[in-house]
């Protein structure tokens, strides 16, 4: 029996071809490659079908469409939408207990000695929520979502520019009630995302920078991660009150609400749009 090659896998799968297809056998390599050009043909006629959805209904990808939802649904929380830069210091990453001896520290994208592109949205934000507490002497909800930079490996869950929104509450929860926290807003997160309680599971991880953190994971993929405060680092930033905080990755999101096995489809590409290949 025959099956199909290699290079016809990595097609079929560019093109979304599921189990069904690629686990065919067949009598012979001209049954087989017969096969392969008709599932190919129909694959890029359903592709190219996406990809105009695309432009004359849809109007954004479901990248976008979920960032949106997300900034929409803390927005409707009173949360403050902020912009910081992409570029940090050296210093700034040290204070996140990342140097030159962490094992993150080879992950980073260095400019220069002393300049990076952030792997993190954290540490501008840990400034941020400061001033803003110091200034108003209230609560304070914000949120930001960016481009954070990684050398991470290109496996199919990984890409070195990914997309992070992160949110936090400083001085709004009691203290002893930050897991609680963490565990509402995960669930009205999904819930604003259509997601139901069935379809993810919370789960408790010990992270080599936040400590103990509260994930979210769909079909045992992290897509989101919980942590809260008061922690370690906090006062590297002058940080004295209860604080909580999730961190959700954009691309990695979409990905598992797609189903997809790649997340290469759904993230800044000039070879993808909306999980559709453009060599088509």
């Amino acid at each position: 029996m025959e099956k199909f090659t290699i290079t016809q896998l990595e097609r079929i799968s560019e093109l979304g071809g599921d189990s069904s297809l690629t686990e065919r056998e067949f009598t012979d390599k001209t049954e087989r490659d017969l096969v392969f050009r008709q599932a190919e043909k129909d694959l890029v006629r359903a592709c190219r079908g996406r990809i105009k959805e695309l432009l004359m209904d849809k109007h954004m990808t479901d990248s976008v469409t979920v960032g949106r939802t997300l900034e929409k649904w803390l927005i409707d929380q009173d949360y403050t939408k902020v912009v910081t830069p992409t570029i940090i210091t050296r210093d700034m990453l040290a204070k996140m207990t990342i140097d030159e001896f962490h094992h993150l520290s080879e992950q980073v994208f260095w400019l220069d000695k002393k300049r990076c592109l952030r792997p993190m949205l954290a540490p501008n934000l840990y400034v941020v929520m400061r001033e803003l507490h110091r200034i108003t002497n209230e609560p304070v909800k914000i949120f930001e979502i960016g481009s954070c930079f990684r050398k991470e490996s290109q496996g199919a869950q990984h890409m070195n520019e990914f997309t992070m929104l992160n949110c936090v509450e400083l001085a709004a929860v009691p203290d002893g009630q930050q897991v609680d926290e963490l565990k509402r807003l995960a669930r009205s997160a999904m819930k604003a995302l259509g997601v139901g309680e069935d379809e993810y599971e919370l789960v408790v991880e010990e992270s080599t920078v936040y400590g103990s953190t509260v994930d979210i994971e769909i079909n045992g993929l992290e897509v989101a991660s919980g942590s809260y405060g008061p922690h370690f680092l906090d006062s590297q930033w002058g940080v004295f009150d209860t604080w909580v905080g999730i961190g959700f990755g954009i691309e990695r999101l979409t990905m598992a609400l797609a189903k997809s096995k790649t997340i290469k489809k759904f993230g800044r590409s000039i070879t993808f749009i909306d999980g559709q290949p453009l060599h088509i």
